[in-house]
């Protein structure tokens, strides 16, 4: 099955506490979304005001290959917003689950439903493709969300997005929720899972939807965005390649270009080990590791690292052994009989408890300089 992204970074990534992008930041960042074969970027909240409005009016004039599609709350003043902005399609939300609905909206489930209705048609009267979301689903009444899904069909609306507004979702009830929906709607519907990542399920949770049969996945680069974050989309599209065997239609080489622009323009640094595009997840010290990868390199892979557009990389440490020792060495013509290389390697280990840092290969070099006086 294919999936489809509907990238969410510069709406709900720019809701980063802290975060704010540049209209140049949002191009460029747009521009590699498009070019990585993003489907669809939901690119800000007109109704935020007239700068808002010029900038994601900026972006609409690029004429990028990607559809772009902006956030608006069930009123009507967001959509007219939005119509200033040029798009022409518009993504309206409205809360349906019990505890926003009393609390924060205090209306009941028959004023929700006239309300959407009344706000869709007016976006269709200016002839917007509308995206309807339900905020806080996983809290909702699924019978409720069926319900409203019925409704809007009837008016012509056949994508849904189901937002785990406050990561109350796991892998099992993501899938489950997910199924009865599409078993009890009409079947030309498509469906959008939007998942926060609260409990750091929100990779997982997404995953479990798309297999249950949603067609879209709202995700953000790097996972940025409220609280904890988003679905992370880098995770999610290599995941669902590798370990479901399924499509996607971006190119994965764009990931680092795209992790670095948006974390670098968000001010915010990538995690080291971060998932896909951290510096150090193909860096390898363990010497069972280098020894496995020297000889075959599926040995401790999933997926090669050129795919995402990265290469392994060995460094010497407190765990490496005498293969990465040799490996280092050949790399620079260096040949050590096999007793100065067990000298060499006892050295790296104690420097490692020292220092706490891997070693580089001037320093070794240098050691062995000392061993041969």
């Amino acid at each position: 099955m294919n999936i489809q992204f509907c990238d969410t970074t510069l709406r709900d990534g720019e809701q980063t506490a802290g975060v704010v992008f540049t209209a140049y930041e949002k191009q460029m960042i747009a521009t590699l979304l498009a070019d990585a074969g993003i489907e669809q970027a939901e690119v800000g909240i007109p109704a935020m005001g007239v700068e808002e409005q010029k900038v994601i009016h900026s972006l609409v004039e690029m004429q990028l290959p990607i559809q772009l599609i902006t956030w608006n709350r069930a009123v009507k003043a967001d959509i007219d917003a939005s119509i200033q902005t040029g798009v022409n399609w518009v993504h309206i939300s409205i809360p349906t689950s019990e505890i926003m609905m009393k609390h924060k909206l205090k209306r009941n489930k028959e004023e929700i439903a006239l309300q959407i209705q009344r706000v869709v048609a007016y976006a269709q009267s200016f002839n917007l493709h509308v995206s309807v979301g339900f905020e806080d689903a996983s809290r909702s009444s699924l019978s409720f969300l069926m319900e409203l899904i019925h409704l809007l069909y009837q008016n012509g609306v056949k994508r849904f997005r189901y937002a785990d507004t406050v990561s109350a979702l796991y892998p099992y009830t993501a899938e489950r929720n997910i199924k009865e929906l599409v078993r009890n709607c009409p079947e030309d519907i498509e469906l959008e899972i939007h998942c926060h990542n609260d409990f750091g399920l929100a990779t997982a949770n997404t995953l479990a939807a798309i297999q249950a049969g949603a067609k879209w996945a709202s995700t953000t680069v790097g996972g940025i965005g409220e609280r904890a974050g988003n679905a992370a989309f880098e995770e999610v599209a290599m995941a669902w390649k590798h370990l479901y065997n399924g499509k996607i239609n971006v190119d994965t080489t764009y990931f680092h270009s795209l992790s670095d622009m948006v974390f670098q323009s968000s001010g915010r640094q990538i995690p080291e080990a971060k998932p896909i595009v951290g510096s150090k997840v193909f860096t390898h010290e363990s010497g069972i590791h280098v020894d496995g990868l020297l000889k075959y390199s599926k040995t401790y892979q999933t997926f090669d690292p050129m795919e995402v557009g990265q290469n392994h990389h060995f460094v010497l440490g407190k765990h490496s052994g005498l293969k990465a020792i040799y490996y280092f060495l050949e790399q620079e013509g260096i040949q050590l009989e096999t007793g100065k290389a067990q000298v060499l390697l006892d050295y790296v280990r104690s420097n490692m408890n020292e220092t706490k840092k891997t070693m580089e290969i001037a320093e070794l070099k240098s050691v062995i300089f000392q061993l041969d006086k």
